[in-house]
């Protein structure tokens, strides 16, 4: 999932249970501006625990499935 379809899924679960941008913001502790970005897919200076907290607030919790960097690529194993 990228961050604009994040951001939409947050906002149809927020007017799904009824709840008002100013209201969500306050409980999450951002204002409703920084959460009208968030809904619009730009999370610039978002932090995870922020992230963390909106989706609680909502009943979700945040998964992050970290990648291996140091994975190598077959094409390396023979130089």
């Amino acid at each position: 999932m990228n961050l604009v379809e994040l951001g939409k899924k947050i906002k149809t679960l927020r007017k799904e249970r009824g709840i008002t941008q100013q209201e969500l913001a306050k409980k999450v502790g951002i204002s409703r501006t920084t959460l009208s970005h968030i809904e619009n897919g730009y999370f610039y200076k978002i932090s995870v625990v922020t992230l963390e907290k909106l989706l609680s607030v909502l009943g979700y919790t945040l998964e992050i499935k970290p990648k291996n960097p140091f994975v190598r690529n077959s094409s390396t194993l023979n130089a």
